[in-house]
Order: C-alpha cells, then structure tokens, then sequence
C-alpha cells in the first residue's frame, strides 16, 4: 500500500527539511545569537558574528524571515532602526542550537585533546 502524500515538497528527508531552513554557516549563528540576545540590531549582529560580510548577514536574515524563523521590526525614525528578534517558530529551534553548541564544545575538546 503507497504512503499518502500529505503535502508536494521538494524534500528528500526531514533532516533536508530542517537544513533548508537553518543550513548554512551563518543562519545557526544567527539563531543561536538571537535565542542568546532575544533583540538585536542589524549592527549588533553584525558586531558578534566574526567574519559576516553586511550582504551576506542581509541575505540570511531575509531567507530566516522568509521561513518565519525570524522578526523583523522596522522603527519609522531616522536613521531608521532595525531590530531582529526570534518568532515563536524560530524559538521551537532552541533545542537544536543547544545541542549543536554543546556537540561542537566536545568537538573542540576532542580536536585539542589529540593535539
């Protein structure tokens, strides 16, 4: 008997799933940074996330609100302000970052240790 197909997605698996939307080398940072910070400004971010070019941290963050990961508040000031925050969907990862963070202590551990 064939599986009913619930939904069309291009997806082979759930872990393509989840990596769609937090793959990468800088969406779980900026997960990670917003679940530490709960708001941070556009430059805020920037400032804790060594090595992102302003593009690149502009392409994420709209992919993360695409995906309804994250908030985006714009202030009608001038200059304008710009505050990211994590939706309530974008909350559900926690656990995943936190896992991620404390694999890649142990990681590091480990790649010390063997030095």
């Amino acid at each position: 008997m064939a599986k009913k197909k619930y939904c069309d997605h291009p997806f082979g698996c759930s872990v393509e799933a989840t990596l769609s939307v937090i793959g990468g080398r800088w969406k779980p940072v900026i997960i990670f940074n917003l679940l530490e910070n709960d708001v941070l400004r556009f430059g805020e971010l920037k400032a804790r996330i060594n090595g992102v070019t302003q593009r690149m941290l502009t392409n994420q963050l709209r992919e993360l609100e695409q995906d309804k990961v994250v908030s985006r508040k714009v202030y009608a000031e001038v200059p304008p302000r710009v505050e990211y925050s994590l939706t309530d969907y974008g909350r559900s990862l926690e656990s995943i970052m936190v896992a991620m963070r404390d694999w890649g202590a142990d990681h590091m551990n480990v790649k010390c240790d063997k030095n």
